[in-house]
């Protein structure tokens, strides 16, 4: 990372919220009736950091399998059920955030009813007020680097200048192909030991954090406040 970063682009499910698992339980129970069969694997595999449109793409082309025009509706409204009661925010970020010196924004394939839900659950919604870009806002998602780019474009960045933090193949390979710095956030719940060795084959000069105490270590100049008291927070 050697070009000076004025703008921090975090992806949320993964990254800010611990819900990819959550996700990925509930688009198993919603699959099983129509016989689709698949583990947690099997989605961290094929569909993390996917938009919802990939993965409808991707289990067309596995099962053959044309979803109803009703199923993703009917997942997103089982998701926030189970997002009420069960999300959380990953652990340090809501002490991290405070202490930005400089301008963060996300970008995420979710959209945006579910981001905003989401955010507002895990009281993450006060620091991401008009700075909050989805998928939908894109021809093309991650792994396309469309998303970073109109982010990055919109809070006036130029790319080189912005570092984006991802938990996903897709994620990171979008912010490379944007000329972005990036981190590889491996605090989620979801997160394998397979998930980690393919980022770090495919881009094995990819920063890795494991918990955001680490963004201390490796950006200390991007916090406004004292480290020690920062450390405490987080």
């Amino acid at each position: 990372m050697t070009n000076k970063i004025e703008l921090i682009i975090f992806d949320c499910d993964g990254v800010l919220i611990d819900s990819e698992i959550i996700s990925a339980q509930v688009l198993i129970e919603q699959l099983l009736p129509l016989g689709v069969e698949i583990n947690m694997a099997y989605v961290q595999q094929h569909f993390l950091g996917c938009s919802f449109s990939s993965v409808k793409e991707k289990l067309d082309s596995a099962f053959n399998i044309q979803l109803a025009n009703s199923f993703e509706e009917e997942y997103r409204i089982a998701l926030l059920g189970k997002f009420s009661t069960g999300l959380k925010a990953t652990q340090g970020i809501t002490g991290l955030l405070p202490h930005l010196a400089i301008p963060f924004c996300l970008a995420t394939s979710s959209s945006p009813t579910r981001t905003d839900r989401a955010l507002n659950i895990v009281g993450l919604d006060r620091f991401f007020c008009g700075k909050v870009f989805t998928a939908a806002e894109v021809e093309n998602g991650k792994p396309a680097p469309d998303l970073f780019l109109h982010a990055a474009k919109t809070m006036q960045v130029a790319p080189q200048h912005c570092l984006v933090i991802e938990d996903s193949v897709a994620g990171v390979s979008a912010a490379v192909a944007a000329g972005m710095q990036v981190i590889h956030y491996q605090g989620g719940l979801h997160m394998t030991e397979a998930t980690s060795q393919a980022i770090a084959t495919t881009y094995p000069e990819t920063k890795i954090m494991r918990h955001w105490q680490d963004f201390l270590q490796l950006q200390p100049k991007l916090i406004t406040t004292n480290t020690n008291k920062a450390q405490r927070r987080i």
